[in-house]
């Protein structure tokens, strides 16, 4: 059913069911009481709670279709974008070129002679120069290899070696980034214009009398670019004795900076060199939880961005022990509200995407039009380099360093919600 509808009805489905389930949780009551309920009749709490789980499917369905609406919207924003800066763009023929056959691509192994009559060792010998070379393309692994095998009988213990397995420490995914657009930048701020004046004085008028003036007015708002990085110092040995080091090494430095982006778009404080975040954005609603039930205020926060914000909420952010009272809801006979423990549990709350997530604050929920109203601008994404720091030189310490520049923009401060006290 829910393939078939337009967006303007698929929002306005959602819009009024969502209105529908949160005016059954009103009459229900905290106690969640079906014999309180008058807009339904229910036998029991059983008959309710099945009621309010076929609903919430429905909002999900429903809720789907409306992200389908705004995955679409989006690509044809960043096409649009990708065509207007399309000469600021780098390709990368290796991340989509055909690759050849792995056989043909397999390197020849060249004895010692070959790689002497081929380096530059020979033409200083000719030459009668003195001085150390390095044999290029010189693998000692594969050169011992072209001997025949060594066989002994004398009978050594088996040798036990490392698998190669290395198990990462327990650390916050990635999951917030997924909900917010990146875009790219060439600049050192973004730079837009808000409205921040819009009179409308638009009103019939009688034949041949004055037309009413409106009043516009915009104001130039930048965000700057900021730098995100870590460091961490090796040893000559650790890189050239590990093979796996290098990317080891690569792979962490790299999540640890992203991963450190992902919460600073939620809660960075805003002050140089911080991103701001968007509980510290100035001029965003607040709710707070008061004596409502945390779906209720979860409701009023999403309402605040409809109705102040005059946008589309796209996601919540809620931390996972805020979530926990929510999906522990039973009815007054004790049957589970979202469905019984064998089930995964809602993945949408109000017909919107739920992100379960350490990155928000304990106690904090987030809601907002992420999809229109925000944007992390990339200046330069996540790359790793090597240098030598005073005297690592020396000391034979190689750094590594891993940095990205961004921007976390929020558009339209009225469009986020953060729901407080739950």
């Amino acid at each position: 059913m829910a393939a078939g509808l337009t967006e303007p009805m698929a929002r306005k489905a959602m819009a009024e069911r969502a209105e529908a389930l949160h005016a059954l949780f009103e009459e229900a009551g905290k106690e969640l009481d079906p014999t309180k309920v008058k807009s339904h009749a229910f036998k029991d709490g059983a008959d309710m709670a099945t009621f309010i789980r076929n609903a919430n499917a429905e909002l999900s369905i429903i809720g789907k279709r409306v992200g389908e609406f705004d995955e679409l919207d989006k690509i044809r924003t960043d096409n649009q974008k990708r065509l207007d800066t399309g000469k600021t763009f780098r390709s990368d023929p290796g991340s989509w070129a055909p690759k050849g056959d792995a056989a043909a691509e397999r390197p020849v192994v060249k004895s010692l002679g070959q790689l002497f009559a081929e380096s530059k060792a020979l033409q200083a010998a000719k030459d009668h120069q003195v001085g150390n070379f390095t044999l290029e393309d010189a693998d000692a692994k594969q050169i011992l290899q072209m001997k025949a095998n060594f066989v002994t009988t004398a009978g050594w213990a088996p040798e036990s070696l490392r698998t190669g397995v290395v198990i990462p420490d327990e650390q916050r995914e990635i999951e917030v980034l997924d909900k917010i657009p990146m875009l790219p930048t060439g600049m050192a701020a973004v730079v837009y214009m808000e409205e921040t004046t819009f009179t409308n004085a638009a009103a019939e008028r009688a034949e041949a009398a004055a037309y009413a003036e409106s009043a516009f007015a915009l104001t130039q708002r930048s965000v700057t670019v900021r730098s995100i990085g870590t460091s961490l110092p090796v040893s000559d040995e650790q890189l050239e004795d590990e093979a796996g080091v290098q990317a080891y090494l690569d792979q962490r430095l790299m999540f640890a900076v992203r991963q450190r982006v992902d919460s600073q778009v939620l809660v960075g404080d805003g002050i140089a060199p911080n991103l701001a975040g968007t509980i510290n954005v100035a001029g965003i609603n607040t709710q707070a939880l008061g004596g409502d039930t945390v779906l209720d205020a979860f409701y009023k926060g999403l309402d605040l961005v409809r109705v102040t914000g005059r946008a589309v909420p796209s996601v919540f952010f809620v931390h996972p022990t805020d979530f926990q009272p929510v999906r522990l809801l039973k009815t007054a006979d004790g049957i589970y509200i979202w469905g019984s423990p064998s089930d995964a549990g809602p993945e949408r709350v109000w017909g919107l995407p739920l992100v379960l997530t350490t990155a928000v604050t304990q106690n904090t929920a987030l809601v907002g039009d992420y999809a229109r109203f925000s944007g992390l601008f990339i200046r330069k994404g996540v790359e790793v380099q090597t240098g030598y720091v005073s005297a690592n030189f020396t000391n034979g310490l190689v750094t590594l360093r891993a940095g990205m520049r961004a921007a976390m923009v929020h558009y339209r401060p009225s469009a986020f919600t953060q729901i407080t006290g739950i």
